[in-house]
């Protein structure tokens, strides 16, 4: 049977693991399908898949235990893939490039204008959340806008307890769905570039987690314990998964993904200016309404 299974390509095996729920199964054609794609030169994918083989067989112990028993799965997958995204690391990526330079502008930054800086990017995840919210097990998505809204607040005035705890409530809801079926294992909705957009798409640049370390991170900062190394979201609304699935082509090359590097540096030397908060507000307000994956 096992035999069988592997005479489909990754694609079909992917779907079918999908449909029974084999989430070793699902790893190991996220596997196959990074592999090829590394062999072909294709580096955008490779990260793209083996990312997504890393993030099913660690998303819990149960399913990390069930490919640990099977010795060939777990050093052959595991390990390898492990290996694979470490090297993939160095490449000449969009993403790992994009980082590299934010995180040398940042040094040149206060505190405040980072997490200003960051609190624009969440901003553009706005609407992409509300979109995904629909989705079964991602209602916590939709609850972005709120949050952006009280970080915004909690820069110039203070927060209550009750919003203190929604804050708490939603990083609470966004670590849980980063391990759960509804991301990994989860549906697709309607998308102003064409392919639909996936949740799992949000895996790139680990998303969803530094979204959650975001909001965490100034929930630190408002009670008295901040964290100099929490985690920004500034680069993820590049959303490289999607693009990288879908389009086929050098993501640098992509036309909504030069708007967003623009945007980007163009809010870097709007927060190095100096934080005007009338104008921080305007800005959100536009990014809030802003659809990222829109033509032109």
């Amino acid at each position: 049977m096992f035999g069988l299974f592997e005479k489909k390509s990754p694609e079909e095996r992917l779907l079918e693991s999908l449909r029974k729920k084999n989430w070793d199964g699902l790893s190991r054609a996220y596997y196959d399908l990074g592999v090829a794609a590394m062999e072909q030169g294709d580096l955008s994918r490779a990260v793209l898949w083996l990312s997504r083989a890393d993030t099913v067989y660690s998303a819990s112990d149960k399913v990390y235990k069930k490919t640990s028993k099977n010795r060939l799965f777990h050093d052959e997958i595991v390990t390898d893939c492990s290996d694979r995204i470490g090297e993939l690391e160095d490449a000449p990526l969009l993403s790992n490039q994009i980082v590299e330079q934010i995180e040398e502008k940042a040094e040149e930054l206060e505190d405040i204008q980072v997490r200003v800086w960051s609190l624009l990017t969440l901003a553009r995840l706005v609407p992409v959340g509300e979109k995904l919210a629909a989705l079964p097990g991602c209602r916590v998505l939709g609850a972005l806008g709120q949050c952006v809204d009280l970080v915004l607040k909690s820069f110039q005035e203070p927060v209550s307890p009750a919003e203190l705890d929604f804050l708490r409530r939603v990083c609470g809801g966004l670590y849980e769905l980063s391990d759960a079926e509804a991301f990994f294992a989860g549906g697709e909705v309607p998308c102003a570039a064409g392919a639909p957009l996936q949740v799992f798409d949000l895996n790139a640049l680990t998303t969803l987690l530094n979204i959650e370390g975001f909001i965490d991170g100034q929930l630190r900062a408002l009670t008295g314990y901040p964290n100099p190394d929490d985690g920004a979201v500034i680069p993820c609304a590049l959303l490289p998964d999607y693009w990288a699935r879908t389009a086929g082509e050098d993501i640098a090359s992509i036309p909504q993904v030069r708007a967003e590097l623009d945007r980007i540096w163009n809010d870097y030397e709007w927060a190095r200016s100096g934080i005007d908060w009338t104008q921080a507000a305007q800005r959100i307000d536009a990014y809030k309404a802003l659809d990222v994956f829109q033509p032109g």
